[in-house]
């Protein structure tokens, strides 16, 4: 920047500067949100005159002039609502560079100069203002050269009057004797999670086994849980100083300093100090007998009752009790019992199976874990657990298996295997790797953001780790169930119960993802969206492996339900989509193929065919004349009126896809118009663009007009719909290939240009979706391209052939599926476009073709691209 000095100068003489090192996050590279500077709540007296109030968000304007001459209307928000609490500015006008240095210098209200010093000139810029190696600067400051940093200054005030206060009060916390049973009942959700707390507590003990065991718990008053592990147990010392310390680092801090256990070498599980006290959510009398190594063993015993006699959690009276002869873990053994009594609840056989179903669920049922085996039994109850299936018993009914690797910003490694059954002998397995055409087209992570256009993220920008997603994928159609599922009802309730995406951090299950009610990655509501292609829940037993050591940005919330929702969850979850939608693309064609041979035999319109049935039935069994001939009337317009809303409906439909794209280049022309004004003060520039938006709105109005056959010049045709995407072509810098302007040979045919107008422009729009999938990963392997769409206009066999080809990455799933409603290889895509476009072609005696390179002549550059063809009957 060639006027850093004089931008010194000016934060020198300002009364006050806000700075800010740009984090991945303030570029929006982290994928939860849009660009916008993060700024911290000790700044934001520099915008608001009050800050924030947490429900509401609050906005303000600003104008900030640029070095270039350029004035941005930018957004100041406080973002209040829901989980978030946060300030930003947004619609900077600017695009931001992580570790580059956004500056702010405010004018007077409201108007502020804002510059974005490069990263080589960062160092320079800060010690020229004494600020090197400051830290707080990945935060945001507030700078003055008087005062420097004044981040803290509403500290510095308060400790300053403090000082000078004449009548101090010292005061403490302190805690109610409730305060832990509260903790159990409103922290633990239920006698699941409860266990589940106290298994990960042996887990991080070291143990080998822990057994759980129950006995009369249908009777609260006689009935007891045992819980026992082999672990390295507590001496005195740690029960007292830990074990019974609320909130206890001692966790934390082996997890921050990476110290793992002696024998199994486990980092904690658990980190929050508070998950033993959800042993109040079970029973009210808790007795723990403990013994490590070369220690005594140590008793404890709580009845939680006794706490409502006592005001503060201090006052309550602990003993430990220690025995140099131990009574339970003898010669030498280490580890630790937990007795639970006087039950909080009657236990039920429905509760208790689905205690055993998350128990068992507590490591991945796809990895064998030696190491570490859990155990669940009702020993005066053991017809409770009859009838449950074991995972061994459903594996074999799985079609579809998959493994996947998400490492930085890619897919490093990819597995999909489809394995029909033995009965199947009509279909062969298929086995797909990360070198397959459409795994390497799609490799790179991405998702649709708020505008849901598509953006690139990397799990490297947090401290996520290599991520693992392995799955099974069933089906439970009747069809295929007929084919080699016996028990059929028990297999759809387990599928039911126990179906989803669970998730595992070194091997131990974090809740509650999987459970049936949560449906995290929102598998159901995509199944609704795109029935043929999406899985929901109840047909994917999923897991995926997290390294504890590796994704401390992934915290777990304290209420034990998933981790918080911060930007590195956002990253994590939309890796987990990202995969799974290449993996639904490719079993969509594998289940097509199922389908097509064992499947119902399909009709082709079963209405009409319906129909049509009712005629010949009324004309053989209904004898009177006048009636039947009234019957028949009645069902021949049911028939018409049928057919006409089918075609309305068709029309609709290719209008509505079209509606977003229409909207899409208004806006951008709307937007230029306005940049224009601002800078040229009304020009022929202006007026150009004037004329183009209302002949571009008159283009689009025709498609949702009324539809019928009349004759039309195809290069007309095709010249409307590329004016109605010209500035879409022009954004994303693809080269058009006008070939048809040399056709010379018969130009009419006999169409209904709207629904013609909106299959080209549906071409020619995927058509840029894929050059640009090309574009990015030719760029990621060092390649550059030119985006390339030919035009051409070939006759042949009575026909007039529109060719429209490109030098993108081709089609990535088979021909014969891509024009299967709700079938698309694109990440969030509808998959509608050509499904349509292949029904108005056969409505208007045409055909949409995927030719092979060859069959027509193109040049060599659009061998690897998609080439589609409309071809028309002359």
């Amino acid at each position: 920047m060639k006027n850093i000095h004089g931008i010194i100068d000016l934060v020198k003489n300002s009364s006050e500067t806000f700075l800010k090192i740009v984090s991945p996050n303030d570029a929006g590279e982290t994928g939860g949100h849009q660009a916008g500077i993060y700024l911290p709540k000790n700044t934001i007296s520099f915008f608001f005159d009050t800050p924030g109030v947490k429900g509401e968000n609050k906005e303000q304007f600003i104008s900030i002039n640029w070095v270039d001459n350029t004035t941005s209307k930018s957004r100041i928000i406080y973002y209040g609502r829901g989980t978030r609490n946060e300030y930003r500015i947004t619609r900077l006008g600017k695009k931001l560079i992580v570790n580059s240095l956004f500056v702010l210098i405010r004018i007077r209200d409201e108007s502020y100069n804002g510059y974005l010093i490069n990263i080589d000139e960062v160092d320079f810029f800060l010690n020229s203002l004494g600020l090197e190696g400051q830290d707080v600067l990945q935060k945001g400051v507030l700078f003055n050269s008087n005062k420097k940093i004044t981040r803290g200054n509403q500290v510095e005030l308060f400790n300053n009057s403090i000082k000078t206060a004449k009548n101090e009060i010292v005061a403490s916390f302190k805690p109610r004797a409730r305060l832990l049973i509260q903790l159990g009942d409103q922290l633990i959700k239920n006698e699941s999670i409860a266990l589940v707390e106290l298994v990960k507590n042996s887990y991080d003990a070291d143990a080998n086994k822990v057994n759980i065991y129950m006995e009369s718990v249908d009777s609260p008053e006689k009935g007891v849980i045992i819980i026992e592990d082999d672990g390295y147990g507590m001496s005195a010392d740690i029960v007292e100083n830990v074990w019974l310390e609320p909130g206890s680092d001692f966790k934390t801090k082996q997890i921050e300093n990476l110290i793992v256990s002696p024998k199994y070498k486990r980092l904690p599980i658990g980190e929050k100090g508070i998950g033993r006290f959800g042993v109040h959510k079970l029973g009210n009398k808790i007795e723990l007998t403990t013994k490590a190594e070369n220690s005594d063993e140590v008793y404890v015993s709580i009845d939680w009752t006794d706490f409502d006699n006592y005001k503060y959690l201090e006052d309550v009276p602990i003993k430990i009790v220690k025995r140099d002869i131990p009574s339970i873990f003898k010669e030498g053994e280490t580890g630790t019992s937990i007795t639970i009594s006087n039950l909080r609840k009657t236990w039920e056989r429905g509760i208790a199976r689905e205690v055993k179903r998350s128990i068992t669920a507590l490591s991945s049922p796809f990895k064998t874990n030696d190491s570490f085996n859990p155990t669940f039994d009702i020993l005066d109850k053991p017809g409770w657990f009859d009838g449950l299936l074991k995972w061994k018993e459903i594996k074999d009914y799985s079609l579809f298996k998959f493994k996947v690797t998400m490492e930085g910003g890619a897919i490093s490694k990819f597995e999909y295997n489809f394995t029909p059954w033995e009965t199947m002998t009509k279909l062969f397995p298929r086995d797909i790797n990360e070198n397959e055409k459409i795994v390497n087209a799609l490799k790179s992570l991405r998702f649709k953001n708020e505008k849901n256009k598509e953006d690139y993220f990397s799990l490297s920008n947090f401290k996520i780790g290599k991520v693992i997603f392995e799955g099974y994928i069933f089906d439970l159609d009747s069809f295929v169930l007929k084919l080699g599922v016996s028990d059929k009802k028990g297999f759809k309730s387990y599928m039911k119960s126990n179906g989803g995406v669970k998730v595992f951090r070194d091997g131990l299950r974090v809740y509650d993802y999987g459970e049936p009610e949560n449906d995290w990655l929102g598998l159901d509501y995509r199944r609704f969206q795109q029935p043929t292609k999406a899985v929901s829940n109840n047909l994917i037993l999923g897991a995926v492996y997290l390294e504890r050591e590796h994704s401390g940005d992934l915290k777990e919330k304290t209420n034990r339900e998933g981790f918080v929702e911060n930007d590195a969850y956002k990253a994590f979850k939309n890796s987990i989509l990202h995969s799974l939608d290449i993996i639904e693309t490719l079993r969509y064609s594998d289940k097509k193929k199922l389908k097509e041979i064992y499947g119902p035999t399909p009709k082709s319109s079963p209405v009409i065919s319906t129909i049509s049935e009712a005629k010949l039935f009324v004309e053989k069994k209904v004898g009177d004349e006048v009636v039947k001939k009234q019957i028949v009337k009645y069902l021949t317009k049911i028939e018409s009126d049928f057919k006409r809303v089918s075609e309305n409906l068709l029309k609709a439909a290719g209008a509505g896809l079209s509606m977003s794209v229409v909207v899409h280049e208004v806006e951008k022309i709307v937007h230029e118009v306005t940049k224009v004004l601002k800078t040229e003060k009304g020009s022929e520039r202006v007026l150009k663009l004037v004329t183009h938006l209302s002949s571009l709105i008159d283009g689009y109005a025709e498609i949702i007009r009324k539809s019928s056959k009349s004759t039309q010049d195809i290069i007309e045709v095709i010249e409307q719909a590329l004016f109605n995407v010209e500035y879409r072509l022009a954004s994303h810098k693809v080269e058009i290939l006008k070939e048809y302007q040399n056709y010379t040979g018969h130009r009419n045919i006999k169409v209904a240009k709207n629904l013609l107008i909106g299959s080209l422009m549906n071409v020619i729009d995927n058509s840029i979706h894929w050059l640009q999938q090309k574009y990015v990963t030719s760029i990621e392997n060092g390649i550059q391209i030119n985006k390339k769409i030919l035009v051409n206009i070939v006759e042949r066999d009575n026909y007039i052939n529109v060719i429209i080809a490109d030098n993108g990455t081709g089609f990535l799933i088979p021909t014969d599926d891509i024009i299967e409603p709700f079938v698309t290889a694109k990440s969030g895509g509808i998959g509608l476009g050509l499904h349509i476009t292949s029904e108005i072609m056969e409505a208007q005696q045409g055909k949409l073709l995927f030719p092979e390179f060859g069959d027509f002549e193109l040049p060599n550059e659009f061998e690897q691209g998609a080439i589609i063809v409309l071809a028309f009957k002359k």
